[in-house]
């Protein structure tokens, strides 16, 4: 397969994510090919799992929209690493903090490398990554069914390590987040768990950059508690933060710097 036409293929895949429904013709004339070179490349798309398609050459989103934690780790680094150096700074020295699975809280472990005196519990690789050589952290992983997508761990087993533990602050991540209806994900498995994190800890946030705000890719909500923080970086619009204050949200826009507004 030439570079091309891999480039090609991995736009298709990006462009079925984000904005949805495309007909061959759309994609025809937006890519400068010939009808049927899209056919075969929406043909090897479906073979390898990645495109469903419907009558009329019309695909859907692709079947696993959920983007993969690889995936997630290259997109907004600088924002995230911006809201990771923010939300370390809130963390005092002798506290028991948890960390969600997912790319931020894992960019905010890397943040609590140097500390002391902390205990950091999590459900996430990448945050047990970060911290498997902090001599000065004590880490709890709180095991269960590792989700590969997410390289999160997930179920009754995670929820009863939960049911064990209290913590001073939880960081969130979210696959989008709305402030009407609180975290979107892909699976009501990871909601639910989001939920019973935030019942267990005395202060919650949510560290989202910018793109994740006011979406809805997903049908699986978790519900915020009455006080929360959303934390996201300087690129949010102003329509885009606006109804989360107006809920009563606390919001932090954090500048590159990591300092917040």
């Amino acid at each position: 397969m030439s570079r091309g036409t891999r480039v090609r293929r991995d736009a298709i895949v990006k462009l079925a994510t984000t904005t949805g429904l495309a007909s061959v013709e759309e994609l025809s004339a937006r890519f400068g090919v010939t009808a049927s070179t899209i056919r075969r490349d929406l043909a090897q798309l479906e073979s390898d799992g990645q495109l469903a398609r419907t009558y009329g050459g019309v695909m859907p989103l692709v079947a696993h929209p959920e983007a993969s934690l690889r995936q997630r780790l290259g997109e907004a680094f600088e924002a995230k690493r911006a809201i990771a150096t923010w939300a370390a700074a809130r963390i005092g020295t002798g506290e028991t903090i948890l960390l969600d699975s997912g790319s931020t809280t894992g960019a905010l472990a890397h943040e609590l490398r140097p500390a002391h005196d902390l205990t950091v519990a999590t459900t996430g690789l990448t945050a047990l990554q970060e911290l498997v050589n902090a001599e000065h952290v004590r880490v709890e992983c709180l095991g269960g069914t590792l989700r590969h997508l997410s390289q999160g761990f997930i179920g009754p087993l995670t929820e009863d390590a939960l049911a064990r533990m209290t913590f001073d602050r939880v960081f969130l991540g979210a696959d989008a987040v709305t402030a009407e209806d609180g975290i979107c994900e892909a699976t009501l498995e990871q909601t639910r768990l989001k939920e019973i994190m935030a019942r267990r800890s005395e202060r919650v946030y949510v560290l989202v950059h910018a793109a994740k705000l006011g979406k809805r890719p997903f049908h699986a909500w978790a519900r915020m508690p009455e006080s929360w923080t959303l934390v996201t970086d300087s690129s949010a619009e102003d329509s885009a933060v606006r109804p989360f204050a107006a809920s009563g949200v606390d919001v932090v826009v954090v500048d590159p710097d990591g300092t917040a507004r």
